[in-house]
């Protein structure tokens, strides 16, 4: 079983025997019922993606490269536009987090990170010193909250530090999250950032290091607790998975496409299970 593997079933496990449930919630299904939830609050996970752990589940498939395009959509195009979502990716699962007829989620996510310039400042911080200890992304921003509707971000914060082993400069991330679906955007939410870390180490000619994930509210919908069941009767893969970057080293970050990502060793369980998602 891979560390991903353990992982996840480890967390499926307490949620269902230790968790809570949710009041007063926010989402609904679509049908318009409350989508309550039951969750633990403070999980946290440390992979090392230079010893191939890699956080990402064999036990149903998980569509990575879609997930790859909305990181692209958010830091390269600095878009919160549906329309470049739709059009130029392919993806269309954030439609649903349409803002009144906007063809937008609202001054959310890429639109942040646009208004702060932040990709171009975290880059420019490590060219001129990478031992800085403030290279943080935050996408909570309440001004821009003020200004439209739209759903406030999940992965809200990303830090980045590098260290040097042996004459190698490894970059380690380190990803927040207030809420996170366990069994349908974990591992989603954590690839992408993965992949992030790498386009930022690839761009430098560095290796990509530990990442640290934690997840403040970690829930699992009342609707999907059959599916739950489910994963953790299913044995997952002996292999672990490998995303793999392949670009030359100091490829431009804005020139990294999803095309040049892809999945080594990958043999998830099928067949997918279906899940009513919580807008």
């Amino acid at each position: 079983m891979t560390k991903a593997d353990r992982i996840f079933k480890e967390n499926i496990k307490k949620i269902l025997e230790e968790g809570v449930f949710s009041e007063n919630a926010r989402p609904r299904y679509k049908d318009g019922q409350v989508a309550n939830s039951k969750y633990i609050t403070g999980s946290f996970a440390e992979y090392d993606l230079s010893k191939g752990e890699f956080p990402i589940t064999s036990l149903r498939p998980i569509a990575i490269k879609s997930a790859i395009k909305e990181v692209l959509w958010i830091y390269q195009d600095q878009s919160n536009s549906l329309e470049v979502l739709n059009d130029k990716y392919g993806v269309h699962y954030w439609n649903d987090w349409e803002v009144a007829g906007s063809k937008t989620i609202g001054q959310r996510y890429g639109a942040v990170v646009k208004k702060h310039d932040i990709i171009g400042k975290i880059l420019k911080q490590l060219a001129e010193n990478p031992w800085n200890r403030r290279n943080i992304i935050s996408l909570w921003d309440y001004e821009a909250f003020e200004e439209t509707d739209g759903l406030l971000p999940c992965a809200f914060q990303t830090m980045f530090d590098v260290r040097r082993v042996d004459g190698e400069i490894y970059l380690d991330a380190t990803l927040t999250q207030r809420s996170n679906d366990m069994l349908v955007a974990h591992h989603i939410n954590a690839m992408q950032y993965v992949a992030l870390q790498m386009m930022i180490a690839k761009h430098f000619g560095w290796k990509p290091g530990k990442f640290f994930y934690f997840v403040n509210n970690l829930h699992i919908y009342d609707n999907q607790f059959e599916q739950a069941e489910e994963l953790l009767r299913r044995e997952p893969s002996s292999q672990e998975a490998l995303l793999v970057l392949d670009v030359p080293d100091g490829t431009n970050f804005f020139e990294i496409k999803a095309e040049d990502f892809r999945l080594e060793n990958y043999d998830p369980v099928k067949p997918q299970l279906k899940f009513d998602l919580a807008i």
